[in-house]
């Protein structure tokens, strides 16, 4: 029997896209791109996600391969990139739907930075989870079975009642090895409503 349903965050409840970030700033679009590729670079946000790297050090970092002018809008695209990450339409009130139609613990595991940790309050879909982890916090990333591990512990979940929802092929597998279960998102709320009404039944 399920009991506990843990989500991914981005690109499962909320759109993360780069490009969508800097446009709430910059217009040119070789600027765009720019400032896309060196932003949300994976150099900087595997440590970010790891805990290893502070904001602002990232900040100074993508400095380095930025012209002058496009500093400041940087740190500012970089500082606000957590108010700019719309919803996936339909996930808030699914998350709502499976707790009171099925009476489960909804839960979010994230890689994700402590500067998001820091303001995670603030982001409307997360006020419908009963708990959430965050990589940085933990020092430890998915598909580590360790952050699985310790997400289990922290909240008391069975992996074997729980199901984990993730747009990551290796995520998911990681957690099925874990011993959770796994659905991989294509980012259809409809489709994983189904989905709840079979599996939670």
């Amino acid at each position: 029997m399920i009991k506990n349903v843990i989500f991914d965050f981005g690109q499962v409840l909320v759109h993360f896209e780069p490009e969508y970030m800097v446009r709430q700033f910059v217009n040119d679009e070789e600027d765009v791109k720019l400032l896309s590729e060196v932003i949300f670079d994976r150099l900087y946000w595997d440590r970010l996600d790891l805990g290893t790297i502070t904001d602002e050090e990232t900040v100074a970092l993508c400095r380095e391969r930025l012209p002058e002018r496009l500093w400041e809008v940087a740190k500012k695209i970089h500082m606000s990139w957590i108010y700019n990450i719309p919803e996936i339409d339909g996930m808030k009130e699914l998350i709502k739907y499976i707790k009171e139609r099925h009476g489960v613990g909804v839960f979010v595991l994230s890689n994700i930075s402590h500067y998001f940790a820091d303001h995670s309050g603030e982001v409307d879909i997360l006020k419908g989870a009963d708990g959430c982890v965050f990589s940085a916090r933990v020092g430890i990333t998915k598909p580590d079975h360790r952050i699985f591990d310790y997400m289990c512990k922290k909240f008391d979940i069975n992996p074997s009642e729980a199901v984990f929802v993730d747009d990551s092929e290796k995520n998911i597998k990681s957690a099925i090895e874990f011993g959770l279960n796994g659905y991989l998102f294509d980012g259809d709320a409809e489709k994983l409503r189904e989905y709840f009404d079979k599996v939670l039944a």
